[in-house]
């Protein structure tokens, strides 16, 4: 009796838990690859958004205009929304009676850091799916593949002469299980590390602009109380 070696095959004559084992982690992979792509493009067009933002806004643009023009948009993300952010709550500070440069000044930082949050709050969306499902994947697999070498050797003990005819394919089907745990493992990992970097750096230069951009309100500020006085 001939014995299908091929991978459907296999999966065919495995156990059911092996096949349950299996048909999760051809799921997590379907489900990491799809979350790989989509963060993938959300990350190049929030790097895009910045250096755009930055092109922009150093440019020499007039702020109350730069903000008009941002606010008008339907959707705005990123550096332009932590600026937008900041803007509006400078201008409702400065416009508030007897506010301090240095009130004014805090109020608008704090106003862009929980910006700030919120964005890098969506960029990192799925990240932890990713970093579980590397992380988890081969131990899984290797499940999968202790319980179909279990039931064969159980099998192999049932009979008089043992070949390796008899074992091959048990064992076969055991060890796809761990081929598709890593399968399913290494692209989430190394999406995961990827993608954390990629956010990482977003969230510095982030940083680094709320800090300019405060300077710049605090200058604005002062100038205007001393004005007033």
């Amino acid at each position: 009796m001939s014995t299908d070696l091929t991978f459907i095959g296999l999966f065919l004559q495995a156990s059911f838990v092996v096949q349950l084992v299996m048909l999760l982690l051809m799921t997590i992979s379907i489900v990491s690859w799809a979350f790989i792509f989509q963060r993938s493009s959300i990350l190049k067009r929030a790097n895009k958004e910045m250096l755009a933002f930055e092109d922009r806004f150093w440019s020499g643009a007039d702020l109350n205009k730069l903000y008009q023009e941002l606010s008008a948009r339907q959707t705005i993300g990123g550096m332009s929304s932590i600026f937008c952010a900041g803007f509006k709550e400078f201008v409702r500070l400065r416009k508030s009676p007897n506010v301090a440069p240095e009130a004014i000044v805090d109020g608008t930082y704090r106003s862009m850091r929980v910006c700030m949050s919120r964005e890098i709050d969506k960029l990192e969306t799925h990240l932890p799916f990713l970093a579980t499902a590397g992380s988890i994947s081969p131990y899984i697999g290797l499940f999968g593949t202790v319980w179909g070498i279990m039931n064969a050797f159980i099998a192999l003990g049932q009979v008089q002469q043992a070949t390796l005819a008899m074992v091959a394919p048990g064992i076969a089907e055991a060890l796809i299980a761990t081929a598709i745990g890593l399968f399913a493992a290494i692209p989430a990992v190394i999406a995961y590390n990827r993608f954390s970097n990629q956010v990482e750096k977003l969230e510095n230069n982030y940083g680094l602009f709320m800090e300019e951009f405060s300077a710049i309100l605090q200058r604005q500020a002062l100038a205007a109380s001393a004005t007033q006085q």
